[in-house]
């Protein structure tokens, strides 16, 4: 057998091609738009051991939380990065979407359309309040904007930006806060760490009542998210960087957590990633922060993380390669077809997944 075939026949079997992670999804199962209840959502809990599954509501959860666990949420805030603007020169209707802050004033973004916005072009938004200068074009067609204006940046975004609503949501978003997470604090994600929009304060408030431990941590979760992995090999796809921060207190109470002998419970594959580039070989979390590529695939060892709270992925997607690598992906892919028969809702408004 040629070397080529044997490495694709091994590739299948660790779950290594891309291709392993597609599943048929009808239309109608993309959620487009909230639950009035943020806690009223449907909940699928999968035993990663033996692939069995039951159906829930997520404000179950408090059943299958002990005194002790340890939840891990994501505090970051979703900018409202999407910016509609005009051509100074010629008035043409163009969008910037902001990605990350690389200086005072200078933003890295995704900009359309892409051959009207070279370097030295400007844009005017809403009422002339925000003005921008395109200065290069960066890694992947991304370009580096100035901004100009008068007043307070965070203020001047609210009333001229939206919130930047994955591609696959078609609807308008009535209310902001409802693509941020009820603990949301610090700004500059692109995107929420969806998972976490199922809380509700009542429900968190009961859970610490129940000696259920909150780990707060930051990852500012960027557009890379929704990228495609576009390589047949998935060691080969290029991951996203994401800017990252755990506190002394946040270490400090996962840490206590697993030596005590009891589960840490990460709330979203954002908070996932976040434990796991900062743990040590040992397990042990550390304070500490910066940026993180990390890439979880079938195959990678988890450090610190026992359980997890999260969303319906995107087929071929790295958040889907990221919880089969804990799950196992036949448990998992069995488990979608599961809620796709049961009419689970998808993606970012949708129900989501318990898996211990």
């Amino acid at each position: 057998m040629p070397e080529e075939t044997i490495n694709q026949e091994q590739n299948r079997a660790a779950g290594l091609r891309t291709a392993d992670y597609y599943f048929d999804l009808p239309k109608e199962l993309i959620a487009q738009d909230p639950l009035a209840d943020r806690s009223s959502s449907r909940m699928l809990m999968l035993d990663r051991g033996t692939g069995a599954v039951e159906h829930h509501g997520f404000a179950d959860i408090v059943r299958y939380v002990r005194p002790g666990d340890c939840l891990v949420l994501n505090n970051t805030k979703v900018i409202p990065a999407r910016l509609l603007g005009t051509k100074a020169d010629t008035g043409a209707a163009v969008e910037i979407l902001l990605l990350k802050q690389r200086e005072q004033d200078v933003w890295e973004a995704l900009v359309r359309p892409g051959k009207k916005l070279r370097p030295g072009a400007a844009v005017i938004f809403g009422d002339g309040r925000l003005r921008a200068e395109i200065l290069d074009v960066v890694e992947e067609g991304n370009r580096l904007v100035r901004f100009f204006y008068q007043g307070i940046w965070e203020e001047i975004l609210d009333s001229l930006g939206e919130m930047p609503l994955p591609p696959y949501i078609t609807h308008r978003l009535a209310d902001k806060n409802r693509y941020q997470t009820v603990y949301a604090r610090y700004e500059g994600s692109a995107a929420a760490p969806t998972a976490g929009l199922h809380f509700t304060d009542e429900l968190l408030a009961k859970l610490q009542g129940m000696g259920v431990e909150l780990a707060y941590v930051t990852l500012h979760v960027g557009l890379g998210t929704f990228r495609p992995v576009k390589v047949e090999n998935v060691r080969e796809h290029h991951m996203h960087t994401e800017r990252y921060q755990v506190t002394r207190e946040a270490a400090d109470k996962i840490n206590r957590a697993k030596e005590n002998g009891h589960r840490v419970i990460c709330v979203g594959t954002t908070s996932c990633r976040t434990v796991e580039s900062a743990a040590g070989e040992d397990g042990r979390l550390r304070a500490c922060g910066g940026d993180t590529d990390i890439f979880i695939y079938p195959g990678y060892r988890f450090k610190v993380m026992d359980g997890l709270i999260t969303n319906f992925h995107l087929p071929e997607s790295t958040l889907l390669m990221l919880v089969s690598a804990f799950a196992g992906r036949e448990h998992v892919l069995a488990a979608y077809e599961e809620a796709v028969r049961e009419r689970y809702r998808f993606f970012s408004f949708g129900d989501c997944m318990l898996i211990r």
